[in-house]
């Protein structure tokens, strides 16, 4: 693959775990709504930080593309570690939705 597609792909994968975590945002602030549970209103920070993290991945990978540039080794390496989070992110959704 080309080095320029690995970032396409760790962008891609970036903004669907923003997404998964928008979804998880929304059902687990109902949720807290409801039951007001400290547990739930950690599940929410989790998903503000995580949703915070990929939005500056995206950005970064948009502005700043030079740090990986040089290096295609770093390049896949952030591409394993974004599809290991949405591997992660797509589980916790699938349960969350049951």
């Amino acid at each position: 693959m080309a080095m320029h597609t690995w970032l396409t792909v760790a962008t891609a994968l970036a903004g669907l775990n923003a997404l998964l975590l928008v979804t998880l945002g929304v059902v687990w602030l109902r949720n807290y709504r409801t039951f007001r549970s400290n547990l739930i209103l950690g599940l929410l920070a989790f998903a503000a930080v995580m949703l915070l993290e990929n939005l500056m991945a995206v950005y970064y990978f948009f502005s700043m593309q030079m740090l990986y540039a040089g290096d295609p080794v770093a390049q896949q390496a952030v591409v394993v570690l974004r599809a290991l989070q949405f591997l992660a992110l797509l589980f916790l959704t699938y349960v969350t939705m049951q």
